[in-house]
C-alpha cells in the first residue's frame, strides 16, 4: 500500500500578507482623524457647557447682588477693603460655580489677586502643583496649566475671558465711536503699554452695570469667550499670552475707575481677565516681540499683544475654524474666523445702538 506524505498547505503568501497589511494601513488612517473629530466636537461641546455655566452663574450673581459682577476690580469697596491689585470676575462668581468654600476664605484686601499670601495658599496646593478649576479651562486648549513664560507662580491659568468692550480701530466704519475708553501710555513695556482697555461692554474695570444696561438686547452682547490657544511671535515663536497675563485667573486690576477718556494716556492701563476687541477672531501670528528685550522676547505692547498684559488679545481657541462666545441672554454660540472685525466689535458693546447679527 503506498501512503501519501503530501500536505495541503495552510496561510497567506507574502503578497496577500503585504495586502491585508496595506488595507489594516488605510483604515487606521481613516479612523484616526474620525476619532480626533469626535474627540474635539465632544470637547468643544463641553467647553459650550462650561462657558453656560459661567454666564448664567453671571445672571445669578445679578440676581443676588443686583449688579453684574466687574470684570475686573482692586481690593477697595465696593468689592474689598484696601487697595492694590484686586480679584477678577472669575473670583466674584465662585459662590454661584460650586466654589463657595474657596470664596468664603478668600481675602479681599492686599493684593487679593496678585501676591495676597492667603489667597496664593489657597490656589496653590503645593510649591509645585496649582488649584484646578475644571470649568474654568477649555477641554480643547493646547496651554499648559500653569503660565510658563517670565514667571514661577505656580496658579491656574484660565481660558475664558470677560468681554470688556471693543477699541476704536475695531469699531472704524461701524458708524460708532467709543468714548469709554482708555489709551495707554505709548511703551513697548509691560505696565508702560497695554492697548486701549474699554469700559463699553459687560465685563469691565469697576464695573457696575446692570442686565437692563445691555440695551442692544442681551441676546447681541458678547460677554464671555476664549483665549486656549498659543499666539506667535515673528520669529515663529509660541506664546502664552492671555488675559490672566503672569498671574492667573484671579487677578484683577488697580483701580476701580472704569475707563473714561480717551484723550489721557494712563501709566497703567491693564484690566486682568478681560479683553476690549481689537483684532479678528484667531489672529495667532505675527506678533511684534519686544526688539530691546528679546531674550525674554516679552511682546511690544502698544499693540495690546504680549504678555504682562495686553488689553486687545484677540479671541481665540483650539476649536477648528472659530471661538465660543457666551451672550448676555444666557446662550452659547460659535464665533466663526470669518466673522468680520466690525461685527465682532458692535456685540462687544452693550448699547452702541445698533445691533449686530452674528454670521449663521
Amino acid at each position: 500500500m503506498k501512503l501519501s506524505h503530501s500536505k495541503r498547505r495552510h496561510g497567506f503568501t507574502l503578497v496577500e500578507l503585504l495586502v491585508v497589511i496595506a488595507i489594516i494601513a488605510i483604515l487606521i488612517g481613516l479612523l484616526v482623524p474620525a476619532v480626533q473629530q469626535v474627540r474635539e466636537a465632544a470637547n468643544r461641546s463641553s467647553c459650550q457647557n462650561n462657558m453656560k455655566q459661567l454666564v448664567l452663574a453671571i445672571h445669578t450673581y445679578h440676581d443676588n447682588k443686583k449688579v453684574i459682577p466687574p470684570g475686573c476690580t482692586t481690593d477697595a469697596t465696593l468689592w474689598g477693603t484696601g487697595s492694590g491689585w484686586g480679584s477678577s470676575w472669575m473670583v466674584h462668581i465662585l459662590p454661584y460655580v460650586d466654589q463657595i468654600s474657596l470664596y468664603n476664605v478668600w481675602q479681599f484686601t492686599g493684593n487679593s489677586g496678585y501676591v495676597n499670601a492667603n489667597n496664593r495658599a489657597l490656589t496653590t496646593q503645593t510649591n509645585t502643583s496649582a488649584l484646578m478649576i475644571p470649568l474654568y479651562r477649555c477641554p480643547s486648549t493646547t496651554l499648559p496649566k500653569t503660565p510658563q513664560e517670565g514667571t514661577s507662580l505656580q496658579v491656574m491659568q484660565g481660558n475664558y475671558v470677560g468681554i470688556a468692550g471693543a477699541a476704536n480701530q475695531a469699531l472704524a466704519g461701524t458708524g460708532y465711536t467709543e468714548s469709554r475708553i482708555d489709551n495707554s501710555a505709548a511703551g513697548i513695556n509691560c505696565c508702560s503699554g497695554g492697548g486701549p482697555s474699554s469700559a463699553g461692554g459687560t465685563l469691565f474695570r469697576g464695573g457696575q452695570i446692570t442686565l437692563t444696561n445691555l440695551t442692544d438686547g442681551s441676546s447681541n452682547v458678547l460677554v464671555i469667550s476664549e483665549h486656549s490657544d498659543y499666539l506667535v511671535d515673528t520669529n515663529g515663536a509660541k506664546h502664552q499670552w492671555t488675559a490672566g497675563g503672569l498671574y492667573g485667573w484671579s487677578m484683577g486690576t488697580n483701580t476701580n475707575t472704569p475707563p473714561n477718556n480717551p484723550n489721557a494716556t494712563s501709566s497703567d492701563n491693564r484690566q486682568f481677565n478681560c479683553t476690549t476687541i481689537r483684532y479678528p477672531v484667531n489672529q495667532k501670528t505675527g506678533w511684534a516681540i519686544n526688539a530691546a528685550n528679546t531674550s525674554t522676547q516679552t511682546g511690544d505692547c502698544t499693540s495690546g499683544v504680549c504678555y504682562d498684559l495686553g488689553n486687545n488679545i484677540p479671541l481665540n481657541s483650539a476649536h477648528a475654524g472659530g471661538v465660543n462666545g457666551a451672550f448676555g441672554d444666557g446662550s452659547v454660540r460659535f464665533i466663526s474666523d470669518g466673522t468680520s472685525l466690525s461685527i465682532l466689535a458692535l456685540i462687544a458693546v452693550r448699547d452702541d445702538g445698533k445691533p449686530a447679527l452674528l454670521p449663521q
